[in-house]
């Protein structure tokens, strides 16, 4: 089992990210994930930095620490060309600890681009048909040489990828349901996900599927259950709504508003709060019986740094031992 921990670029200036980063690496997770996000979730969060420049600084303050995107969405913000120039620059600088995480994306952060024929679609299929070209484009980039592409919905005109790594960028992709855990596996990449669904493990490995399997596990630790919960009633109750109106809704303001009903009890049932371990390790499993082989931890608690001296003490050891089920 490899162990990840979740770097909230929506809570978190760029400086304090990198150092948590370092800190990560000194606690003993095996990677970092950032989130690429244009706007936070809640005003209240208050950050939002670009998260390919806050990478390239923690490559260099980082020896063995991968890294990688949570997700990215190459198919309205940016154009597919231009994330497989980041990606590319950024395997290279963190010298091959690079995997470049995609996604559909979510209205919040592509709708800022405008009225325009990339224009963040609104059906999940044509969501899911862009990042399937987005995703040849950049594999095809990344062969190196001037290349070309002309497809339903980008081109690219004799466009080329100067520093590229030795080896290939790892991809994984995110998936909530069969028909992006498909396309997980026929990139050739990894899956990624943020429920315990062991059926989608189960569509990605029919579909052929190989690569690691990532999934993110909200948590928040404090040294009293009670702030525990009351910091992620504050900062991330919008993981609450679920990913079908996540990804819907444009400004923060819309989810401020889609979660003032919320409690903290309603966030007691949706993860561990607190400093008892033992929360923590029952809902990591409940992950890795559904077949994911790699976990981030997302701590939505008021003490970054008391988080990861938690996870060294109580967690480092028995989430390893941890057996990824079979689907």
């Amino acid at each position: 089992m490899r162990i990840g921990y979740k770097l909230a670029a929506e809570a978190f200036g760029p400086a304090e990210l990198v150092a948590q980063a370092a800190a990560a690496e000194r606690a003993g997770f095996d990677f970092v994930e950032i989130s690429d996000h244009y706007h936070p979730w809640l005003n209240t969060q208050g950050h939002s930095p670009f998260a390919f420049t806050v990478l390239g600084a923690i490559a260099e303050r980082t020896e063995k620490l991968g890294l990688a995107t949570g997700v990215t969405c190459p198919t309205v913000r940016y154009h597919p060309a231009v994330v497989a120039q980041a990606a590319a620059t950024t395997a290279v600088l963190s010298e091959g600890r690079f995997t470049l995480g995609l996604g559909a994306g979510e209205r919040l952060n592509e709708h800022v681009v405008g009225d325009r024929p990339t224009t963040f679609p609104q059906s999940i299929g044509e969501r899911h048909r862009r990042l399937r070209e987005a995703i040849e484009i950049m594999q095809m980039l990344w062969k190196g040489g001037y290349r070309s592409y002309h497809g339903r919905y980008f081109e690219v005109a004799d466009a080329r990828v100067f520093d590229l790594p030795e080896g290939p960028i790892p991809l994984a992709v995110a998936a909530g349901g069969a028909q992006a855990a498909k396309l997980a596996a026929e990139s050739g990449g990894g899956l990624f996900a943020t429920e315990s669904k062991e059926s989608l493990v189960r569509h990605y490995l029919a579909a052929g599927g190989e690569g690691p399997r990532y999934a993110e596990v909200p948590v928040a630790w404090a040294p009293d259950a009670d702030e525990a919960a009351q910091a992620a009633l504050d900062g991330s109750r919008f993981m609450v709504l679920g990913w079908k109106v996540m990804s819907e809704l444009p400004n923060p303001a819309h989810f401020e508003a889609a979660s003032a009903w919320l409690g903290t009890d309603d966030i007691r049932a949706e993860l561990p709060c607190g400093p008892d371990p033992e929360p923590y390790l029952r809902t990591a499993r409940a992950y890795a019986d559904a077949g994911f082989d790699h976990l981030v931890l997302m701590n939505a608690g008021p003490d970054p740094e008391g988080f990861l001296g938690f996870y060294r003490r109580e967690l480092d050891g028995p989430l390893r031992a941890l057996v990824p089920g079979p689907s």
